[in-house]
């Protein structure tokens, strides 16, 4: 016979994972860190059958990663206007959808070949979304508000991270050329 966890321990269990997840993002050094840390955490967080990490680029949307039951879309690209995580992007809201085959945003085509039957898509970054995490579900499943909210706190800590990484970045990359114009100047003297 196994215990059952009741709802304390649960939200608990959850806040442990959350907290984890946002020390490992708030220490990530690149971006490859900051996705791999989304690819460990945000499926347990809110139990669904799969997440995938998509970035912003220009006007497409790129699956960079997922953690997933079955296949989804890694390594593919689509339009913005083509795919749910860019309607999420470009609205900048998050979506709850219980039922994908009910949803007129959702290009059915691209779905057919996986698992999913539900998804809760959040954006990375309120104002000028960066990119969106996708959770998704293999039977029919409304995502409860605490599902949504821990993953939009995901999502606010996704974009702090990488925020913070193309910052460091930037800086490598002005000391850098401050150390090779000094050592120009040098050089010249």
């Amino acid at each position: 016979m196994s215990a059952s966890i009741s709802p304390i321990q649960a939200r608990q269990d959850t806040a442990g994972i959350l907290t984890e997840a946002i020390e490992a993002l708030a220490g990530a050094g690149g971006i490859d860190d900051v996705i791999e840390t989304l690819r460990q955490t945000a499926r347990r967080l809110i139990g669904a059958d799969g997440i995938a990490v998509i970035l912003r680029e220009n006007e497409e949307c790129r699956y960079v990663e997922e953690d997933a039951v079955g296949p989804l879309w890694k390594g593919k690209h689509f339009p913005l206007a083509s795919c749910i995580s860019g309607w999420a992007m470009v609205e900048k809201k998050t979506v709850v959808i219980d039922d994908i085959t009910s949803d007129g945003r959702i290009p059915q085509d691209l779905y057919r070949d996986t698992f999913v039957k539900s998804l809760l898509m959040v954006p990375v970054r309120s104002e000028d979304p960066i990119g969106a995490i996708g959770a998704y579900w293999a039977r029919p499943h409304m995502a409860d508000e605490e599902q949504v909210a821990t993953l939009e706190r995901l999502a606010r800590a996704t974009a702090t991270a990488i925020e913070n990484v193309r910052l460091v970045s930037a800086l490598s990359k002005a000391l850098d050329d401050a150390e090779l114009a000094r050592d120009e100047l040098r050089h010249r003297v």
